[in-house]
């Protein structure tokens, strides 16, 4: 049973639909094609374009994973490991719809959604208690009504804080319900291997088991200072995190239609910082002539990435004055690549611009008053030459690699 205290604490819902795309592509296949077998009880997989980058698997059965298919892996070595697989290609349209309809669910009850990604998000459930009862008991109902009404199923995970609400719900799959509130760490968190803490991806855990470092305990107990030499400001997130404190997923409860962002898949592994500064620099100049259209500017910027083990990270900044210039965001954007990247193999980078303002109402700091009007003048020319004649009219020299 939960406490007196913690009816009255924070408490937080993760939900992240299981299987999420095999799912939503077994209800799009009986519901808008008309066919009777659920594909999740085939070999099945969901498949990209194989003459394209995105040729991978991005869902598999569980009998499918049985044959070692692995998400991620190229769709042609997937079907050599099992004769009988079968591959159906997204559809990411329905996919959107599937998680509009969800996410509208979530609002019925939560005071705050934030959606985290498309099949996954944050529900902040404090002060519900006396609504909706006990959390772990209405966690269970709430997930039913998902499954009973939606047709698909989800994981909860609950805690006072997203990161461990976010690492209950990764616990036993699929339809489950889990709890890791601090007094759990120890029993139900350190005994797991270090792969299972969010945030370390393929190479960080390696470079763990070679300290010696193989559970998430291990971590926990670790001396920071070493963790910091060998892994930089990466190792005391993980210290951190290990530790149940959460530090890094903010709270992001702006709507996500409120924000400005971009992101790209690239058609090839980044693994020098100079060819993601350059990509870096393609979104923000997107984004920002999208704030500038709309007569907006940031207050708080945020960079995400995803490594070629499709481990996403994501780290923001609240800006010291609000802006819509592409050369102040992409300062800020390059540092914050710089403290988030731990060197792993990157497929993708977004940027995004969040909490804006009235581009009026820019409060002006001493420090970058001369600059930031230089900047600014050069982007409304470069803003006007393009309305003008045409997008790629004039580009920034940083776009040409030297």
């Amino acid at each position: 049973m939960v406490t007196e205290k913690k009816k009255q604490n924070t408490v937080y819902f993760h939900i992240d639909v299981n299987n999420a795309f095999l799912s939503w592509e077994a209800l799009y296949r009986m519901r808008e094609l008309g066919e009777t077998e659920d594909i999740r009880l085939q070999d099945a997989i969901i498949g990209g374009d194989i003459s394209k980058r995105h040729g991978v698997v991005l869902a598999k059965s569980q009998s499918a994973k049985k044959y070692g298919i692995r998400t991620g892996e190229p769709v042609v070595s997937a079907m050599r490991k099992c004769s009988t697989l079968v591959s159906y290609p997204p559809h990411h349209d329905y996919y959107r719809k599937c998680s509009r309809e969800l996410m509208e669910l979530f609002s019925k009850y939560a005071p705050l959604v934030d959606q985290y990604s498309i099949d996954e998000a944050f529900l902040d459930m404090s002060g519900t208690y006396t609504l909706y009862g006990e959390p772990v008991a209405f966690a269970h109902k709430l997930k039913d009504e998902i499954r009973n009404t939606l047709g698909f199923t989800v994981n909860i995970g609950i805690s006072s804080n997203r990161l461990l609400a976010k690492m209950a719900s990764d616990f036993t799959k699929p339809d489950k319900v889990h709890t890791l509130f601090p007094e759990e760490i120890e029993e139900k968190m350190w005994p797991l291997p270090v792969e299972d803490l969010f945030y370390v991806g393929h190479s960080t855990a390696s470079r763990l088991h070679a300290l010696g470092i193989h559970t998430i305990g291990d971590i926990a107990a670790s001396d920071l200072s070493v963790l910091k030499s060998h892994l930089k400001s990466h190792g005391e997130v993980i210290y951190n995190f290990a530790n149940g404190i959460d530090l890094t997923l903010e709270d992001r409860t702006e709507s996500v239609q409120k924000g400005y962002g971009n992101s790209t898949t690239i058609p090839y592994d980044i693994k020098e910082a100079e060819d993601a500064y350059h990509t870096i620099m393609g979104l923000c100049e997107s984004v920002c002539v999208r704030l500038r259209k709309d007569e907006v500017q940031a207050t708080v910027l945020s960079v995400e990435i995803k490594d070629s083990n499709f481990v996403v990270r994501r780290h923001q900044r609240t800006l010291l004055s609000p802006t819509d210039v592409t050369d102040e965001c992409f300062s800020i954007a390059c540092e914050l690549f710089d403290e988030l990247w731990d060197g792993s193999p990157i497929r993708l980078i977004g940027v995004t611009a969040n909490k804006v303002t009235d581009a009026g109402m820019r409060q002006m700091n001493l420090f970058d008053m001369e600059s930031h009007e230089k900047l600014k003048n050069l982007d409304a020319a470069l803003d006007s030459i393009r309305n003008r004649f045409g997008s790629e009219a004039v580009k920034r020299g940083s776009f040409y690699k030297k």
